[in-house]
């Protein structure tokens, strides 16, 4: 099973006039490498995967594998809430060499019990690779049980999941073996750290490297501590909260990105438009590093953070 800690980060993707900006994509991969990121998660809600067609996706696939070239895994999100779409989505992406799949919980038609375990043991069933089970409600208006997902577990390759803070008690005691579990929200870092302890779990890419340190060490005190705004030796700065939530994921991070001249343009695809004037203001501190405090480009070169775009 592949190991999950660290930073594990769900990248951006870039567009400019509409249109993928691929070359920009492997840049900030590489970039990020770089940076020693521990896995990276294509096909994210912060990748905007929902507004991609197939071949965009598959294509996004594609390039990850080989920007990263086996230097760190790769998890790709895979979901939806159509459970035959998923799989013909899966069927596609086969051939591409990335560790796991992450996927969602069917959001808006939101399924019974018995129907979220039919649409994973039919994900499960159709391939060979480990699954991690994305279980965020506010997000997707649904919520498994333990129960479900202990009968989840029963199958070889589910293997845990992502949203299971509140869920990591009784699940690690009763599960067959230790999920692995990952954190994916801020807002989760001090119930990440007393209910996970020092277990696997993927560290969202604005949380700061000192709170990962802390965790790594089983350092539960450390949880309550609020940590500074930029991630240091990450380069995707974590936005103070509560902006994350402000004017639609991942616009504020694509401004911040942007700024830093890490990418081309911030544009995302509708419904999804540009941050407002207040929260840019807001993001200056952001994507600046700190007062006086030069922003980094891709190739590892620095400007001042006043210097025109």
């Amino acid at each position: 099973m592949t190991e999950i800690s660290g930073i594990w980060l769900p990248v951006i993707t870039p567009f400019v006039d509409g249109e993928m900006d691929l070359g920009g994509y492997e840049r900030l991969v590489e970039h990020y490498l770089a940076c020693g990121v521990a896995g990276i998660f294509p096909l994210r809600t912060t990748g905007e995967s929902p507004a991609q067609d197939e071949d965009e996706m598959e294509a996004l696939v594609e390039r990850t594998v080989r920007a990263v070239a086996g230097r760190v895994p790769n998890f790709v999100g895979v979901g939806g809430n159509a459970t035959a779409k998923v799989l013909k989505t899966l069927a596609r992406l086969e051939r591409y060499p990335f560790a796991r799949i992450v996927s969602v919980c069917p959001y808006y038609n939101r399924p019974g019990q018995d129907g979220l375990r039919a649409h994973f043991t039919r994900i499960a069933e159709a391939t060979a690779r480990e699954i991690l089970i994305y279980n965020i409600p506010y997000r997707t208006s649904v919520n498994m049980a333990n129960d479900t997902l202990l009968r989840l577990a029963e199958l070889p390759n589910i293997v845990g999941g992502e949203g299971l803070v509140r869920q990591s008690r009784s699940v690690a005691r009763d599960a067959p073996a230790p999920p692995a579990r990952v954190r994916g929200h801020d807002g989760g870092r001090p119930g990440a750290l007393h209910h996970a302890g020092p277990w696997r779990r993927r560290r969202h890419s604005r949380l700061c490297a000192s709170l990962d340190r802390a965790v790594r060490r089983g350092v539960r005190a450390h949880a309550g501590k609020r940590p500074p705004c930029r991630a240091p030796g990450v380069g995707q700065p974590r936005v103070p909260d509560p902006a994350p939530l402000q004017g639609g994921q991942p616009m504020p991070i694509k401004h911040c990105l942007w700024r830093q001249g890490l990418i081309a343009s911030p544009e995302c695809r509708l419904p999804l438009t540009r941050i407002s004037e207040g929260l840019a203001a807001t993001l200056e501190p952001a994507w600046r590093g700190g007062e006086g405090e030069p922003a980094v480009h891709p190739s590892g070169t620095v400007r001042p953070a006043g210097a025109a775009d």
